[in-house]
């Protein structure tokens, strides 16, 4: 499974790649970035599309009703990164489409999927605590609870993809543990094919990298991995196991309330990854090597927590 998806994504993203830069369909950069960074300009954006292709091989494997899901699940997230990529790379606008666009539209897929969940796949309001006690919550609470915390986890999964390889090398632990977790075919197959997506994909996108996925791959990556966390009812382990997410994520919230109110920085730049860089002058192959040892990490914890103390 893992290698028919690493042969696919490998092949076709050397042809995706030449399409892009054809079609001038590059990565604009942030004026504030380093100048080691505003040596990318012109790399190709949203290689993130050759994910769809490995993901569109677990039906070759599983093509049940929750095999269907897990890939419509991608495809949403993927889409709303790819009205975003387009953007930026046809106008050339760092921006891209609205931060308030993004949120609504991740906000409906978000609540159209958790319908679904409920409705067909026998969802329930539950969070699993230690010991495998239940924590039952109203629905409302429950839905409430999930919207935050799905949107947020895809966007602090988003944050991560700003260096080269980082997303890839910090996402790989994370599917491997839904793989080693779960009772269900389609989740470990699907974990499966997406490990050996990135990897094909990494092939390209390992410094110097010759293309970036985009949001068009990293919010697709963030939805389906939050999604993931809910079908396994391992909610309340995701704020260790998405660690590295979460602290890209907060660096951000942190910088903003703080310059907010003092007018001064916590971090030189955030996300927490370009701190790490400018103040002390860690490499990009240094950052990413530190980033996916804390995620492997957090996963294999994560792994004996669920194992051991969750059951």
């Amino acid at each position: 499974m893992s290698g028919l998806s690493f042969v696919l994504v490998a092949l076709f993203t050397p042809m995706l790649i030449w399409t892009l830069r054809t079609l001038k369909l590059t990565q604009p950069i942030r004026a504030e970035l380093p100048p080691d960074h505003q040596a990318k300009r012109g790399t190709p954006l949203m290689a993130g599309l050759v994910l769809l292709i490995g993901a569109a091989s677990s039906f070759l494997f599983q093509s049940s009703s929750l095999m269907i899901l897990l890939c419509v699940t991608f495809l949403l997230f993927s889409s709303i990164g790819f009205m975003d990529d387009m953007k930026k790379a046809a106008w050339q606008d760092p921006a891209g489409i609205s931060g308030k666009m993004k949120l609504v539209l991740q906000f409906a897929f978000t609540g159209g999927l958790l319908y679904v969940l409920f409705d067909s796949f026998g969802l329930t309001s539950d969070f699993i605590l230690i010991g495998g006690y239940e924590w039952h919550l109203p629905i409302f609470v429950y839905v409430a609870i999930m919207l935050l915390l799905i949107v947020g986890s895809a966007n602090a999964i988003n944050f991560t993809d700003g260096l080269d390889g980082l997303l890839i090398h910090v996402s790989i632990p994370t599917y491997l543990f839904f793989f080693l977790i779960s009772d269900r075919t389609e989740v470990r197959t699907f974990s499966l094919v997406m490990i050996g997506c990135l990897l094909g994909l990494y092939l390209y996108n390992k410094y110097p990298a010759r293309a970036f996925m985009g949001d068009t791959g990293s919010l697709a990556i963030g939805g389906s991995l939050s999604f993931l966390a809910v079908i396994e009812k391992v909610e309340i382990l995701i704020p260790l196991l998405f660690l590295v997410y979460m602290a890209e994520k907060l660096s951000v919230i942190l910088q903003v309330i703080y310059y907010k109110r003092t007018k001064k920085r916590i971090f030189r730049m955030t996300p927490i990854h370009y701190h790490f860089s400018i103040q002390y002058g860690w490499s990009e192959n240094k950052i990413v090597a530190v980033f996916a040892s804390v995620s492997w990490l957090a996963a294999l914890v994560c792994w004996l927590l669920a194992e051991y103390v969750l059951q």
